[in-house]
């Protein structure tokens, strides 16, 4: 069973055996719930890409060592529960402990009554694989271990003398987890060739992928999910990091939230924008939970606009999520401008988060969003800068599916959003956007409502005009306004006359010099 996802609250299948928590904080999520009891799987990687982390961090877990502190995917550790560590390579213990010493996870206190360290170099050099399954039976039997690591089964693979001899010791270990009920992870490195199927993935219960790959100058690590029985899960490829408490998995938010989390609900009375005459331009105000995008050149007033709706409602929570200024900056904006909302940032009734627009992922940048809509029950939110999130998604493709997912969870949750966008000068769509990205006009696709914002270059001087290109439900009125910046922000006119006025005289100029 491989769909494209676990159902929300399943269960799991295996005659209703229970899951093992793994301790890799997201993974979790993309399993469906976690690893089966008693059953066997391949960690694969390539060097240096967090295996013996991943095998240290799922022990300390399950050993209970930190349950509950790590959040819900910790939430099953019993402190009951022992692991046994055991290694096939010539690295010593104390060099391993030594390297993860500094993570969050690591509890000295755990060894060795509920975690222990075993070198099977010797034995296997010495009595070969059948020698091996004997250790590890025993070790198993006198720790009372419910979970076994089994860190370089590449140098098991290599001491077979035999294909068959090595299918026969993977069978052997699939025999002794169902018959103690000790989940096993195999931690080994990837197979020369990507696209091969090694025998013992074709046996085991699941196979996890670890990865690193270069996007241009900056390189990403990567978790696949290619093989698990028992249930459906997340799949395809999830970027993660190693910090400071050891290895943390983003899943892909378009996969975790190809459906919303809840059912939405659209009706509701027009929210203002804090700008009486764009208001109206919009048949009333912003339809209830909508999403709008807003395009501009650079310095038109985007941001301006942003922090106006921010600070329409002051009863309503905000956030905004910045990625080219910091929240110092944001408020040295609001101040200048005598914007309500500087208050509410003040009071913390308005959150500002800012993402520097260098390095970062995607799927970490959601999640840490709708986890601060959650838990600060955000109504108004504002993200400053859709093209910076499309050079941080690294793959371009995604941005859509990004934005689609995003905004259809924000819907659910009952926020109402703005995004902004950069345009040229003209605020036009671009149909061909520079660098491969999507276009405005397919991100806007998305967008249940679109405000324009442009320039007009007359005589020596430029002067902003703004228009509504679209509303979700609503009869706008999609002529051009003009518009001015100062103390209170976007002072939009009540009419059209002033940006009909500037755009005949700026073509009677420019026929003029013909």
């Amino acid at each position: 069973m491989t769909g494209a996802g676990p159902s929300r609250g399943q269960s799991g299948a295996y005659g209703g055996l229970e899951r093992v928590p793994t301790g890799i904080a997201g993974l979790d999520e993309i399993l469906g719930g976690g690893l089966f009891r008693g059953g066997v799987y391949i960690v694969q990687g390539t060097p240096g890409s967090g295996k013996t982390i991943f095998g240290n961090q799922a022990c300390y877990t399950h050993a209970g060592s930190l349950a509950g502190s790590l959040g819900d995917s910790l939430a099953g550790a019993s402190p009951g529960h022992r692991a046994l560590y055991v290694t096939l390579l010539a690295e010593s213990h104390a060099r391993m402990l030594g390297h993860i010493a500094p993570l969050g996870f690591f509890d000295p206190a755990l060894i060795p009554d509920r975690i222990t360290y075993l070198s099977a170099f010797r034995t296997l050099q010495d009595e070969g694989l059948a020698g091996l399954l004997t250790l590890l039976r025993r070790e198993t039997a006198a720790r009372e271990a419910s979970l076994l690591v089994l860190d370089g089964l590449v140098a098991a693979e290599e001491t077979a003398a035999s294909t068959l001899e090595f299918k026969t010791f993977i069978h052997e270990l699939q025999t002794q987890a169902a018959a103690t009920g000790a989940t096993v992870l195999l931690l080994t490195s990837a197979s020369a060739g990507a696209d091969m199927v090694a025998a013992e993935h074709t046996m085991v219960d699941g196979l996890i992928a670890l990865s690193s790959r270069l996007t241009g100058w900056r390189a990403e690590r990567e978790l696949e999910v290619r093989k698990f029985r028992g249930s459906g899960f997340l799949r395809g490829r999830h970027a993660f990091r190693i910090t400071d408490d050891g290895v943390r998995v983003f899943p892909r938010i378009e996969a975790r939230l190809r459906l919303p989390s809840r059912r939405d609900h659209v009706e509701g009375p027009p929210l203002t924008t804090g700008i009486a005459a764009l208001d109206a331009m919009l048949g009333g105000g912003l339809p209830h939970h909508s999403t709008t995008l807003v395009g501009g050149p650079a310095g038109i007033g985007k941001t301006t606009l942003g922090l106006q709706f921010l600070g329409a409602d002051p009863a309503a929570p905000g956030l905004l999520c910045g990625f080219y200024e910091s929240e110092a900056a944001i408020l040295a904006k609001a101040r200048a401008l005598r914007l309500p909302v500087a208050g509410l940032i003040e009071d913390g009734r308005v959150a500002v988060t800012w993402q520097p627009a260098t390095e970062g992922l995607i799927d970490e940048i959601c999640a840490g969003l709708l986890d601060a809509i959650r838990n600060r029950g955000v109504r108004r939110v504002f993200i400053d800068g859709l093209d910076a999130m499309c050079r941080i998604a690294g793959d371009q493709d995604r941005i859509v599916r990004i934005f689609a997912a995003l905004t259809a969870e924000l819907r659910a949750l009952g926020v109402t959003a703005m995004y902004t966008r950069e345009t040229d000068l003209r605020g036009t769509f671009l149909d061909d956007a520079p660098s491969g990205g999507p276009s405005l006009r397919q991100t806007s696709s998305v967008a249940e409502n679109v405000v324009l914002m442009r320039s007009c270059a007359l005589r020596s001087g430029f002067h902003r005009l703004i228009a509504v290109a679209k509303a979700r439900d609503s009869r706008i009125d999609p002529r051009l306004r003009a518009f001015d910046i100062g103390a209170g922000g976007l002072a939009v006119d009540d009419g059209p006359d002033r940006a009909e006025a500037l755009l005949a005289d700026r073509d009677l100029t420019r026929s003029g010099g013909e």
